[in-house]
């Protein structure tokens, strides 16, 4: 990097998200927490888990939960398609499939424009890490915690 890019991105950091639409929302988590992106194959379903959790399928010889997350966060319902992806989150020690309509890619935001979440907006909101306004509502971008978001959908997983 360039001494003067270098001295810019230290007085406006930035941070990078992978984007991906899923329904009506367009969401985006840390790019350290996305191994990779799939295409979504057969799951199988598993029995007496919660409705978030889509099912299992094979990933590189291990067995990877997907989650949807329209479930997990109330919204409605994902819908497996030709186009749709999976990609690999992970956190710690936990990793797992989550269902994406469309991948939108990485995104560089800076951290000023990262707004707080909305207050008592919904149960979604305790998973955000803020909001990034768009030039349209259509636009704007909902930041994941997605450390949190696993951990929840694990500990909800576990306590059935």
């Amino acid at each position: 990097m360039a001494p003067d890019r270098a001295i810019a991105a230290q007085a406006r950091p930035e941070q990078e998200f992978f984007c991906f639409r899923v329904g009506d929302l367009r969401l985006g988590v840390p790019s350290e927490n996305v191994l990779e992106v799939l295409r979504a194959g057969l799951l199988t379903p598993l029995p007496r888990a919660p409705s978030f959790l889509l099912g299992v399928t094979g990933h590189r010889g291990e067995v990877l939960p997907v989650i949807d997350l329209l479930r997990f966060l109330a919204k409605g319902e994902a819908r497996i398609m030709p186009r749709t992806r999976i990609f690999v989150g992970v956190s710690g020690s936990y990793v797992a499939g989550v269902v994406a309509d469309t991948v939108l890619g990485l995104r560089k935001i800076l951290v000023s424009d990262i707004l707080p979440p909305p207050m008592g907006a919904d149960a979604a909101t305790e998973h955000m890490l803020g909001v990034v306004a768009g030039p349209t509502a259509e636009e704007t971008i909902n930041l994941l915690n997605f450390s949190k978001l696993l951990q929840t959908a694990r500990q909800r997983a576990v306590s059935r």
